[in-house]
């Protein structure tokens, strides 16, 4: 809720007990905007604010709720409420809920619930994490063949109020196997005795309940779908995934790739919200990782020191950065290559091939401004100023063929691509920049 004059209005209401005004004045907004605002109040107004909504559109309220919050008014209004709010609530925002739970709470709280309702969502639960089943709605409009459309129609007005979406439907043969799908446009404008298989499509795209859900959000992507079918390892129809939950795993998928890439935990919580104490413990494996690498590269200067001159110690943090930079640039071209299914691990010859003749003509460059720099500006002698240029070559070349091929192994090594970003990719460029400089200055 952007709107601060909205906000004070509602707080100006609230304050002096003006319930029906305030009824009237949430109405007005979206149960998004209202769920805002709820997460914004305490817990005795958060509760004059739920009783008054609606029963129609207090379960969505609920489901739009921070988790914190949703904890709270479910301790206010007690088991028996919640179990009703439960049940109006679509299944996938139920299981939502109900996985931040105690397991005996949750056991609890299906207690109350209706049969139906609780046989879904345990059904449900039981579907891996960051699986298609643990995502997907079993809300969705299906029809059988020889259905006419003007049946459908019929059957759409009556029913359609408690589906997630209806802008795709779909035909299932007599064993619940999808068959085919049906836009609303082409069922609206269609005559009313035509067959719906006479209106389907039968090339169309599904999931299973047990492919991951980074992988199905790229099906969303690549054939632009409002919503993908779900059927289980027999072909039978379970569910479908809409866009708005594709949304929410897009968004998190890409901050566990931004936390990894950084070097993090991946943790779920908000930033805000997060106790230090987690924050630390998220931070700490990796940083002592890297603090340890960086011994490597102190022993290494160690052990080469009487071949290190002055001028060539002085270039390591020259060559250490533009290394890692260059690897940093390839590693992150080669991620988002992967995640967004351009280009895959059979593809890293040509990857190689590529970043090499980038790296080829980057190198030349800045080899090219280094010996100026370290000839002129520092006053280096010339085999000092070509020893150095040398290993500006050659870092910048190793840096990105290793920039671009670590993701790539990760990912024929089913681990995540993100995990070859910059914290470790830096780290092997150091070290392999220091022996690079070393081996040049020995020979000179």
């Amino acid at each position: 809720m952007e709107n601060t004059e909205i906000k004070t209005k509602l707080d100006a209401l609230l304050d002096s007990e003006k319930m029906g005004e305030m009824r009237g004045a949430l109405m007005m907004l979206n149960v998004v905007d209202i769920a805002e605002y709820m997460d914004e109040l305490e817990n005795d107004r958060m509760l004059k604010v739920y009783r008054i909504l609606p029963k129609d559109i207090s379960a969505d309220v609920f489901a739009y709720l921070s988790p914190e919050q949703q904890h709270k008014l479910m301790t206010l209004i007690g088991d028996s409420e919640t179990a009703r709010l439960i049940d109006d609530m679509f299944v996938d925002d139920a299981v939502d809920f109900l996985e931040e739970l105690p397991a005996n709470l949750v056991r609890r709280l299906l207690a109350n619930v209706s049969d139906e309702q609780r046989g879904n969502i345990n059904r449900f639960l039981k579907y891996p994490d960051n699986s298609a089943g643990s995502i997907m709605t079993a809300e969705f409009c299906e029809f059988h063949e020889g259905v006419t459309a003007a049946d459908a129609m019929k059957y759409l007005k009556k029913n359609s109020i408690d589906k997630e979406t209806i802008y795709t439907l779909y035909v299932l043969d007599p064993t619940r196997r999808l068959i085919g799908t049906l836009p609303l446009r082409r069922l609206i404008l269609a005559e009313p005795g035509q067959n719906v298989e006479r209106l389907m499509e039968t090339s169309f795209v599904c999931v299973n309940t047990l492919d991951d859900q980074e992988a199905v959000a790229q099906i969303v992507r690549k054939y632009d779908l409002i919503s993908v079918p779900v059927v289980d390892k027999e072909g039978r129809m379970v569910g479908i995934v809409t866009a708005d939950d594709i949304m929410d795993v897009i968004q998190k998928e890409a901050t566990e790739d931004i936390e990894k890439m950084n070097a993090l935990l991946p943790s779920e919580d908000e930033y805000i919200k997060t106790a230090p104490v987690k924050l630390a413990r998220n931070r700490l494996p990796w940083l002592l990782f890297m603090m340890f690498s960086s011994i490597l590269t102190e022993t290494i200067i160690q052990g080469y020191e009487s071949q290190l001159s002055i001028a060539f110690a002085a270039c390591i943090p020259m060559l250490m950065g533009t290394g890692g930079n260059c690897g940093s640039q390839s590693s992150t071209l080669a991620i988002r290559g992967l995640a967004l299914g351009e280009i895959s691990p059979r593809d890293a010859l040509r990857v190689l091939w590529k970043e090499f003749r980038v790296s080829a003509i980057v190198s030349v460059v800045l080899a090219i401004l280094s010996f100026g720099i370290q000839l002129f500006v520092f006053s280096r002698t010339v085999p000092e100023a070509i020893t150095i240029s040398c290993a500006m070559l050659c870092t910048v070349v190793l840096s990105k063929c290793i920039g671009c091929i670590l993701p790539l192994l990760a990912n024929k090594l089913r681990l995540d691509p993100a995990i070859m970003a910059a914290p470790l990719i830096t780290t092997i460029v150091d070290v392999c920049s220091l022996l690079i400089l070393v081996g040049f200055a020995g020979f000179v």
